[in-house]
């Protein structure tokens, strides 16, 4: 009761930096539902980069613990006051922290921060200095790479992380612009790639409402059969047939849909109801260590199952041993991305290598990863 009264966020992360626990405060504090945040990074809120400049509060008003800045699920920062205290496991072992976070009415610590972040994208978008990497995906049936998802790499001054760039635009009120300034980088880029290649571009649920990526789509000069739209988590999804509505008719031109991270949450699951997605994406949570892990066997073994019967072909990310590969292909997974298959690379020479180096037998189109 005293939990679901108090806008005190209680949460508690393991070793690995995964959030354990979470009250029901996170809700309305960083517009994430408690069980959306369990096994999930921290990073997701706060980064390496929100600690290292966190400040020690006025001491005058009472307050303890650190002031640092959070990302809230809608895109824009926030300040919160934590206190936090390691755990320990029975051997005393450290197995993590747990705390509390309150939020903190002082907005105007942020408004010279918001005019630079302001200034920034201004020069972004002026310069267009972004480019794109583009990582393969190999089908295990063949071996051939049939697609390639899209990353973005800014070369801006000064040089700051692709989640950091797209969290500041939003909260300026520009993080469509800027998503759809890298959908264009990426699909220009994506001349260069071979044909059979689907080309896989991560778009926001709100960039998927808005006009400009249907514009963007049929301007690009490639088929929409080429192209797959990964669902991003930086926004929520407030009205599924909307979104459905909107996506409709590029769909029917042949543009797929992909759910990005299946397994790391509902919101992953509850998109994959909601959208009957052409491709689902495993989370590497679920894949790193499967070659020795029974119940993640399990859980992907049960994905396949579903992907099947509803006639999804199945990706899994984060593919880094050799080991894990081979039992996501004894599973039945259908491609896999990943270190292993190939770093993400800026460089058209080593595109060329993704060409197809065996013909299909089965009749299937492979250029759609199934």
């Amino acid at each position: 009761m005293v939990m679901g009264a108090t806008r005190e966020w209680l949460w508690a992360v393991g070793a690995d930096g995964r959030f354990t626990f979470s009250s029901r405060a996170s809700r309305e504090l960083v517009g994430y539902e408690p069980s959306e945040l369990l096994g999930r990074p921290c990073s997701l809120i706060v980064d390496l980069a929100d600690v290292r400049a966190a400040r020690m509060p006025d001491a005058r008003a009472g307050r303890e613990g650190l002031v640092l800045s959070a990302r809230h699920r809608g895109g824009h920062r926030l300040n919160l006051q934590v206190v936090g205290r390691p755990r320990s496991d029975g051997d005393s072992e450290r197995s993590g922290f747990e705390g509390i976070a309150r939020p903190l009415a002082d907005s105007a610590a942020h408004r010279p921060a918001s005019r630079e972040i302001r200034a920034r994208l201004d020069r972004l978008f002026a310069t267009r200095t972004l480019i794109t990497a583009f990582q393969p995906i190999q089908n295990l049936a063949t071996g051939d790479i049939v697609g390639a998802e899209a990353l973005t790499r800014f070369v801006s001054s000064p040089l700051r992380s692709p989640d950091q760039w797209f969290v500041e635009a939003d909260s300026a009120g520009r993080g469509a612009d800027l998503e759809f300034l890298a959908l264009e980088t990426a699909l220009r880029a994506a001349v260069d790639l071979p044909g059979h290649l689907y080309i896989a571009v991560n778009l926001s649920p709100a960039a998927c409402l808005d006009p400009r990526l249907s514009d963007i789509v049929r301007g690009s000069g490639l088929q929409p059969g080429r192209i797959v739209v990964e669902l991003t988590e930086r926004t929520a999804v407030a009205d599924y047939a909307r979104l459905t509505a909107a996506l409709a008719p590029l769909r029917s031109a042949g543009l797929r849909i992909a759910i990005d991270d299946a397994g790391d949450g509902f919101s992953s699951m509850r998109h994959i109801l909601r959208l009957s997605p052409e491709l689902i994406k495993l989370d590497r949570s679920i894949v790193a260590g499967i070659d020795n892990d029974a119940n993640l066997r399990a859980l992907c073994a049960a994905m396949v199952s579903f992907a099947s019967q509803t006639g999804a072909s199945l990706v899994a990310e984060g593919i880094e041993s050799q080991s894990e590969l081979a039992t996501v292909t004894e599973l039945g997974v259908n491609a896999a991305q990943g270190y292993l298959v190939g770093r993400p690379s800026v460089l058209p020479a080593d595109w060329s290598l993704w060409r197809q180096h065996r013909s299909s037998t089965s009749g299937k189109d492979e250029s759609h990863g199934s």
